[in-house]
């Protein structure tokens, strides 16, 4: 695999050019026209499909309307009560809503189910669609009946990537969605394009998430294609099939990218055939002369079998070198769970290591990047004929779609499966995001899903409980499975793949699928239930700010799973309150209680009351900055709390990471680079400032008191930063905080407290 240092132009779909002083003179040599590198630019799918959905009229602001939305049950319930609040009346364009999360209705009692029927009474009076839980998981749903080439879909989940069917697709925040349903835009600057140029064909036993890990491990940390467009062309593009496009595509979302586009063609064609859906099909690619800001070359064949060890996407490594080097990389991982783990649990792989060959627990294929037919009926071929064994490892398998299933037993390969020992479950994301077969204290998992950050699976260091997962691809999983529980590459297998014909019956969906067409019924009276709770009052944005430091995380990278766990607290993802007594928990469990008390203050100024008085401690802190400022009191101050990160919000496009802590009081985020897009987005939406300060500078730590003066006028005028009090001591220590670029309107949703202040005007 290659990355180029800086641009690249490519010539007919298969040609590159790298970009330098003679690269135009060059491909005017070799086309005969003239050109340039603006105009080559405007060559790339991406550019074209971004064009066709901009209502700015200019290209490096755009304002985009999307074709359709898609959430599912973990979220849709907070956009809807969010958009509800802000004057919703109708869902202007299509949106699904699936429940591939909160399907287990035995956690929390009736909770999960309420906010099913939420969904169904919403889809109803608004005019969406509803698909009920065990269906489908959210993106092969979207895949499945959504996905257009040329189209735009927006999801409030990370992974939605719909690039291999000629759609870009995006993963955002609900806030985002909620826009959309007001009939307001998506404004971003123009993406930068990278290309990913694909040549050869991968090897037997090599699957699509070895092609993706082998991807993720190369860019993730050099941030290459942070917040771009990864546009997929090249002649090995077509030597894979649309599932195993798929299954690359879905995982873009791990190289913090901001959406995927891929060249389309007749095998994408024949997808959108065999789904009845044939209107949906054209053909892409870039222009004649495309001009890419970076590029990525790989030849497929090169790939091997790869594993991402605990507890990121990117810690990636061959199979065949962790088996070569298995202590070291062992050695290694325990040293990465000291930083990960916080060193709040004891954690070793080594006792894994069973005369010389590395022993796993659990074995998982599922979801949106693993539930795929293909990586099935592969996997069935690895295992024909074998058992798992009756030792600690176990394999389960969830189809990503009940077509997907009813295909897989009326070829025999579910039977073929459960005769391994192997259970075959209906649709499900839980295994994902911890709400599924979680392993046992100190399990190791291997799992054909998008992430496997620590405790993601579901283990709970608060309870002193540990386990974790590492990546892998289907086809390995099986030939692991196979050798009951050894960790081996499929590509060590000697197996005929039978590869049969994919048949999809739409009649599963038109049985059990709500879809309004379009049409609301105002008289349709939404079902509530006593988890699913309002958003709570919040206040715009005072002139001056006192922020309270309640937490501090000097990890290199802060995911989403950290800022607000997974699991069984998605239960209460309905009910913000409630959720929000889970912020931090698995990070900073003194987080919530300090939120909670310094919020106090605030509260007090809302009611008209003295905020020392509530929080006795803030009377010296006001009574300092007073002696400098001498015009601040409590018609014109306000107090919350902020934490400071490295580097926040890689990980899901879930807003609550960012709600949660506005509800318990949070006004800022301080941070030296937010990990993703979204979670800058969700903060803003949320009405908090996502501060930035610079690498190495540290004033303040937990407990300190910030001062920011006319933080109101601040952002009113687009300054790009501002002065900032660490109030210590009797004294004010000066620092910058800087701001980055606003829009007009994120400027004024954080002047208004957050989107629904926005829209209520």
């Amino acid at each position: 695999m290659k990355l180029y240092e800086s641009g690249a132009y490519l010539i007919n779909g298969n040609e590159i050019i790298a970009e330098d002083a003679n690269a135009i003179s060059e491909i005017k040599s070799k086309t005969g026209k003239d050109t340039t590198k603006n105009e080559a630019s405007e060559n790339t799918m991406a550019y074209s499909i971004l064009k066709n959905h901009n209502t700015s009229g200019n290209m490096d602001k755009l304002q985009i309307r999307f074709d359709k939305l898609t959430s599912h049950d973990i979220t849709y319930v907070g956009i809807i009560q969010t958009a509800r609040a802000s004057g919703l009346e109708r869902f202007p364009i299509p949106y699904v809503l699936t429940n591939c999360h909160n399907s287990l209705c035995a956690v929390g009692g009736t909770i999960n189910e309420d906010d099913h029927m939420f969904g169904l009474t919403c889809a109803k009076k608004y005019g969406g669609i509803y698909v009920p839980p065990h269906q489908a998981v959210i993106h092969q749903f979207a895949r499945e009946m959504l996905a257009g080439c040329g189209k735009m879909i927006l999801g409030s989940d990370s992974h939605t990537r719909y690039g291999a069917l000629g759609t870009m697709a995006m993963g955002e925040g609900g806030p985002e969605l909620v826009k959309q349903l007001l009939e307001k835009t998506y404004d971003i600057n123009m993406p930068g394009v990278v290309g990913v140029y694909m040549t050869g064909a991968p090897m037997p036993g090599v699957g699509p998430q070895d092609i993706a890990l082998a991807i993720i491990g190369e860019v993730f940390d050099k941030g290459y294609v942070k917040n771009k467009v990864m546009e997929f062309v090249g002649p090995g593009v077509d030597n894979l099939s649309v599932d195993y496009r798929i299954g690359v595509d879905v995982m873009t979302t791990e190289t913090t990218c901001l959406s995927s586009i891929w060249k389309t063609d007749n095998k994408v064609k024949e997808f959108y055939d065999i789904h009845g859906r044939s209107e949906e099909y054209k053909e892409l690619n870039p222009g004649e002369v495309a001009y890419y800001d970076g590029l990525i070359e790989i030849d497929l064949s090169k790939i091997k079998p790869m594993i991402a060890m605990p507890f990121h996407p990117s810690n990636t490594y061959t199979i065949e070198e962790l088996n070569r080097n298995l202590m070291d990389i062992l050695d290694d991982c325990e040293k990465r769970a000291k930083v990960s783990l916080d060193g709040q649990v004891e954690y070793t792989l080594k006792d894994k290591v069973r005369d010389g060959r590395l022993y796993v627990d659990q074995g998982i294929i599922a979801g949106c990047a693993g539930g795929g037919y293909e990586n099935i009926t592969d996997a069935a071929d690895i295992l024909r004929g074998a058992s798992i064994g009756p030792d600690e490892f176990t394999l389960s398998v969830y189809p990503a779609s009940t077509p997907i299933y009813m295909e897989l037993v009326k070829n025999g390969s579910v039977a073929d499966l459960m005769a391994t020992g192997a259970i075959v479950k209906t649709a499900f994301c839980g295994p994902c995001f911890g709400a599924g077969d979680t392993p046992s204290n100190n399990g190791f998992s291997i799992r054909h899903s998008t992430r496997n950050f620590p405790n993601r699976e579901g283990s709970k260091l608060q309870s002193g409980q540990i386990s974790s997962v590492a990546l892998m691809d289907a086809r390995s999983i099986a030939a692991t499975a196979a050798n009951k529980g050894y960790l081996t590459a499929a590509t060590d297998m000697d197996v005929n793949y039978t590869k049969p014909k994919y048949f999809f019956d739409k009649s599963i969906y038109e049985n059990r699928v709500f879809d309004s067409k379009g049409k609301a019924d105002p008289n349709q009276e939404i079902q509530f239930g006593p988890n699913i709770k309002d958003w709570p009052k919040m206040s715009p944005l005072p002139q001056n700010l006192f922020l309270k430091v309640v937490s501090e995380i000097h990890d290199p990278v802060t995911t989403t799973d950290e800022l607000i766990p997974s699991g069984e607290t998605s239960s209460y993802r309905s009910n913000p309150l409630g959720l929000a007594e889970f912020t931090l928990s698995r990070k900073d469990p003194e987080y919530v209680g300090r939120a909670k008390e310094i919020q106090k203050a605030q509260k007090a100024l809302e009611a008209g009351e003295c905020a020392g008085e509530a929080v006795p401690e803030l009377k010296e802190i006001v009574h300092t900055v007073k002696k400098t400022y001498p015009d601040v009191n409590h018609d014109n101050f306000g107090v919350g709390s902020t934490i400071f990160a490295v580097k926040p919000g890689d990980g899901s496009a879930r807003e609550q990471a960012a709600s949660c802590q506005k509800v318990l009081g949070g006004w800022a985020n301080i941070a030296n680079d937010y990990a993703t897009k979204r979670y800058r987005s969700n903060l803003i939406n949320w009405g908090m400032v996502p501060f930035i300060i610079d690498e190495g500078e540290l004033p303040f730590t937990v407990n300190d008191y910030i001062f920011i003066p006319d933080i109101k006028d601040a952002i009113a005028n687009a300054a790009s930063s501002v002065d900032a009090y660490v109030v210590k001591d009797g004294s004010l220590n000066k620092f910058t905080l800087k701001i980055g670029e606003l829009t007009d309107d994120e400027r004024d949703i954080i002047l208004k407290g957050c989107l629904i202040n926005y829209y209520k005007g």
